[in-house]
């Protein structure tokens, strides 16, 4: 079923070398409500990388083990072309230097392809709306790491460091969309209020999901307020 809600930016391109994954992915994308016409398949590095000179990119799916490199070297090159662009890791990669490296590089999120068609269609679903998705394995390896990390940190950072380091982060703008975000404004009603467009708007969502490390609106209340950086 079509999804008319979402934003689906254009054009996508999708780096896997495996032909039934291709397939897999392009008729999850369509479904989703992408038309034919507006995606790109790769299956190495050098035809992702003349894709992307050829047509740019708006949207990436990208694999990790590649014939002829890492797709880690693809992300670099997509937020090199583009800060914002919204990247997605569907990999049977699961180690932890894989993901993390995927994720420092600039992924917006990452799930394994072991996932159903499904699972796979919610992630890429929630990366449209501004979201961050981790597959839960994949969340679940690195929060067991951070409370690894925390038991052999001696000094961990107060609540106020780490408020001013997320407030060192967040622009001014970003701080004044949130704010409106907290009021409960739709993203059109903040484009409007601000003189902005909605593309705009959404952007600068994104960013602060990314920064405060949530997926939704909710939570990036909930975490902003618990942080101090809204009433």
């Amino acid at each position: 079923m079509v999804n008319n809600d979402l934003s689906l930016p254009v054009p996508v391109i999708v780096v896997e070398d495996e032909p039934l994954i291709q397939q897999r992915l392009n008729d999850i994308l369509l479904a989703i409500g992408y038309q034919a016409e507006n995606l790109y398949f790769a299956q190495d590095l050098s035809q992702a990388n003349k894709l992307l000179e050829k047509y740019s990119a708006s949207f990436a799916l990208v694999d990790l083990g590649l014939p002829d490199g890492n797709g880690i070297e693809f992300i670099e090159s997509l937020k090199k072309y583009d800060p914002t662009i919204t990247i997605l890791v569907i990999s049977a990669w699961s180690t932890e230097d894989a993901i993390l490296n995927a994720l420092s590089a600039g992924a917006t999120g990452y799930v394994l392809k072991e996932r159903d068609d499904l699972e796979v269609s919610l992630s890429i679903k929630s990366v449209l709306r501004g979201g961050a998705p981790i597959d839960p394995f994949i969340a679940q390896k690195i929060l067991k790491q951070l409370q690894l990390n925390e038991k052999i940190t001696p000094n961990k950072p107060s609540n106020e460091q780490k408020t001013n380091d997320i407030e060192a982060v967040l622009s001014k703008r970003e701080m004044g969309i949130l704010e409106l975000v907290s009021q409960g404004l739709s993203n059109k009603e903040i484009a409007d209020q601000l003189s902005l467009s909605r593309y705009t708007v959404e952007s600068h969502i994104k960013h602060i999901y990314r920064k405060l490390a949530v997926c939704n609106r909710a939570k990036a209340i909930d975490t902003a307020r618990h942080l101090g950086l809204l009433d």
